[in-house]
């Protein structure tokens, strides 16, 4: 298959969704440093072309519709597609599209406080990136590019174990939290053997995929025949775990242990010493058994709508979960999250910090490691505008009543009861894990 080399945005290709979007903007509009300033003699110039502005990208989908006019048709499908008929991929992003905030006048808060603690770390922000394989599908530099965009801004990195560079050379790029992101195979000593070299690199926690015993159904990827480039491959994994890696879906079905359960998340906190969240989790058993596991944190994710089409979007899931998980440990979440209304909506309904995958790889294709700073300044940024406009100094103080009720997902899990079946949604339990 040919590398997916970046190509010139196609004329051709889609028109912005909304009227204040970004058209075709040269990546190298995102200049180096992380700035977005035009570079001399681009767009906006005389040598650029009479009358004729690059556009900074301003919002997320900005950096989709750039990366859109950037890749390969089929690793564009690759990244952005979802299993099935797509109706969790979409939900992830309808549910928080539908949530409404309540403001606040006059909040007298000059400069909020964003910072949120997670197993221990302060995060500068409630955000950090999720694990996505192959960055180089996006750009030549890779996962450590990516490290370094989020460690400049002091943001967390979690990382693929189908990563295409090194656990080390990525923990050599990185200057904030790493995390690694694991699949067990049938070998259970090679994922031992993944969480004994990330905490010899300095990763600080472990994140085992709960949600696939192999691969969702993935329409685009098989009318496309998807394989990942010959140049590309999964560089932390040897032997039958790598063997046929370049067709993922097929892959998993040979490589991942369908057996598994969760007695190996004693098994990882053993052999690494570090702590383990189970990520994947959208009911309340789920959390109870990860919980009873002893997980250190758990991540609510449908794999950003890749497995089961038709699960619940994740901030619908949320409420269930953080009720269940009563305050034990720290509930995260991905999928969906594309502004900063996203991340407050997360955080009311009981989430510690929120990750975001596609965009982070959206930004990467767009502008590099340059592109990934500003996709993340851009997200923060517009955190912190919302906390000042729903009146919230500190994120310890974003609670339900920031939301529009009634609010996104299902009731308290419980019992049948014999109310109405429109009774209002009780507030989700407000975590009080520390850390």
């Amino acid at each position: 298959m040919t590398p997916a080399v970046r190509r010139p945005a196609d004329p051709e290709g889609p028109a912005p969704a909304d009227p204040g979007a970004v058209a075709t903007v040269d990546p190298g509009a995102v200049a180096p440093g992380g700035s977005g300033a035009p570079a001399p003699g681009e767009a906006g110039s005389p040598a650029g072309g009479a009358g004729v502005r690059a556009l900074e990208p301003l919002t997320l989908d900005d950096f989709a519709r750039l990366a859109h006019g950037q890749l390969p048709a089929a690793t564009w499908d690759f990244i952005a597609g979802g299993a099935g008929r797509e109706r969790t991929l979409a939900a992830n992003e309808a549910v928080f599209g539908a949530v409404r905030l309540r403001p606040r006048a006059l909040p007298g808060i000059e400069e909020p406080d964003t910072s949120v603690e997670v197993l221990g770390s302060r995060w500068p922000a409630p955000v950090g990136i999720a694990p996505v394989a192959y960055h180089e599908l996006a750009h030549p530099d890779g996962e450590p590019a990516t490290a370094a965009a989020a460690g400049a801004l002091g943001l967390p990195l979690v990382v693929s174990t189908f990563a295409g560079r090194s656990l080390e050379e990525v923990a050599h790029a990185a200057s904030a939290p790493l995390w690694l992101q694991l699949y067990c195979f049938r070998d259970h000593e090679t994922t031992l053997g993944l969480a004994r070299r990330a905490r010899d690199s300095g990763y600080q926690a472990l994140v085992l995929t709960v949600d696939t015993p192999f691969t969702g159904r993935r329409l685009r990827d098989l009318r496309n025949g998807f394989s990942v480039p010959s140049h590309i491959v999964p560089a932390n994994l040897t032997g039958t775990a790598a063997a046929g890696s370049a067709s993922p879906g097929a892959h998993s079905r040979l490589a991942f242990d369908r057996r598994l359960d969760w007695s190996f998340v004693a098994r990882l906190g053993v052999a690494s010493g570090l702590p383990v969240l189970a990520k994947g989790v959208l009911t309340a058993p789920d959390a109870e058994a990860a919980v009873a596991a002893g997980v250190a944190g758990i991540v609510v994710s449908n794999h950003g709508g890749r497995q089961l089409d038709g699960a619940p979007a994740t901030l619908e899931a949320l409420p269930e979960v953080v009720s269940a998980v009563r305050g034990r440990c720290p509930v995260l979440l991905d999928g969906g999250v594309r502004t900063g209304a996203d991340v407050l909506a997360a955080l009311a309904l009981g989430a510690r910090a929120v990750l975001v995958g596609r965009p982070a790889l959206y930004a990467l294709a767009a502008g590099g490691a340059a592109g990934v700073r500003r996709m993340l300044t851009l997200l923060t940024e517009d955190f912190a505008d919302t906390m000042v406009l729903t009146g919230h100094a500190a994120t310890g103080t974003i609670g339900p009543d920031t939301l529009a009720p009634p609010y996104p997902g299902p009731p308290h899990p419980g019992p049948p009861h014999d109310g109405p079946p429109t009774a209002p949604r009780p507030a989700p339990h407000r975590d009080r894990s520390h850390g």
